[in-house]
């Protein structure tokens, strides 16, 4: 159950015309003109990044609200989070909820957090899309981390600025901008232990990586890997569109036909299997899943079927090639 508080309309606070307020308020506003009108949500840790985010939507957005997670995880965390509440009423918010939430064990502390932070700002978004303060060096971060676990293009395309209802108006801006506007305006951030802890490998490469490229390589790192996370979204949004118009050309029923796909690029052919695979169930896709697939269809030796994840209790969602057509079945798991 969230904590709610509230304020009345109209109570904005006037931000002074720094040059970091600025550059904040153009991310938001260019944001906001592209992606969505009227009342958004924030979701507010009570960090640099999200502060200065509230701050600048509540003077360019109609409404604010702000949605600050507690996961818990820490002593004190409920104090921060009313702290992160009250600052999110000061700025002008039209209301501020804590949502407290209990963290699973699935996958790591990182990602059971990251469940159960984007299960609540869901819930309790009402409708309305939720502004996140992902900066540029967050991107930067994230491109790192997908070229290491090399999962091809999709996995290094970064975070996109609307993932409906997900929205970053600060891929654009530096952390260090973000940074200055609490400086400027003179909030105080909530700095997590947790953004320094080295177990975590986004703070190694935070702390240790970056810094050694920057160097090595004479600064504008940062900027690049996030300039190169734009470029591939944009070549992948047309692969997608042609990997969606060979996936209607393949279908046959709820199965595709093999030979359509087999003299098909493979580049459109994976996407459009991968696409295929998701909306008839498929959980987790690797590329290991994506690459035998794949063969089903390119390298047929007899091979039998591909688990692809998903499924229900006792019965595996499996992939298969049948007369010519690849199907995607509920088995009973052996």
């Amino acid at each position: 159950m969230s904590r709610t508080a509230g304020a009345m309309p109209g109570n904005a606070r006037r931000l002074p015309e720094t040059e970091a307020v600025l550059e904040v308020r153009r991310a938001v506003r260019g944001w906001l003109a592209d992606y969505a009108t009227g009342d958004v949500a924030v979701a507010l840790s009570g960090g640099a990044d999200s502060l200065a985010l509230t701050a600048a939507a509540v003077v360019e957005a109609d409404q604010v609200d702000a949605l600050i997670v507690d996961h818990q995880l820490q002593k004190g965390s409920d104090k921060v989070a009313a702290e992160a509440a009250a600052t999110a009423l000061a700025l002008g918010c039209r209301s501020a909820h804590v949502l407290p939430v209990e963290v699973g064990n699935d996958g790591g502390m990182e990602a059971a957090a990251r469940v159960a932070r984007y299960a609540a700002l869901d819930v309790a978004r009402g409708g309305l899309p939720v502004l996140l303060g992902h900066t540029l060096d967050d991107q930067a971060e994230t491109v790192l981390l997908g070229l290491g676990r090399g999962s091809g293009g999709r996995s290094i395309q970064g975070m996109a600025a609307f993932t409906d209802p997900w929205g970053r108006p600060l891929l654009a801006v530096r952390r260090a901008v973000t940074r200055q506007l609490c400086i400027d305006i003179g909030l105080t951030p909530f700095e997590d232990p947790h953004n320094s802890a080295a177990e975590f490998t986004r703070v190694r490469l935070r702390n240790e990586v970056l810094p050694l490229l920057e160097e090595v390589l004479g600064g504008g790192v940062a900027a690049a890997l996030a300039r190169t996370a734009e470029q591939l979204r944009d070549d992948s949004a047309v692969l997608d569109a042609l990997a969606d118009e060979l996936l209607r050309a393949a279908s046959d029923g709820p199965a595709l036909s093999i030979e359509t796909l087999a003299t098909s690029p493979a580049a459109l052919r994976r996407r459009a299997i991968r696409a295929w695979l998701l909306a008839g169930g498929a959980k987790s896709l690797t590329n290991k899943h994506l690459q035998a697939v794949d063969e089903l269809v390119t390298a047929w030796r007899g091979q039998g079927g591909v688990a692809v994840g998903g499924g229900t209790p006792g019965r595996r969602l499996v992939a298969a090639r049948e007369h010519g057509r690849l199907t995607l079945r509920l088995q009973g798991s052996r």
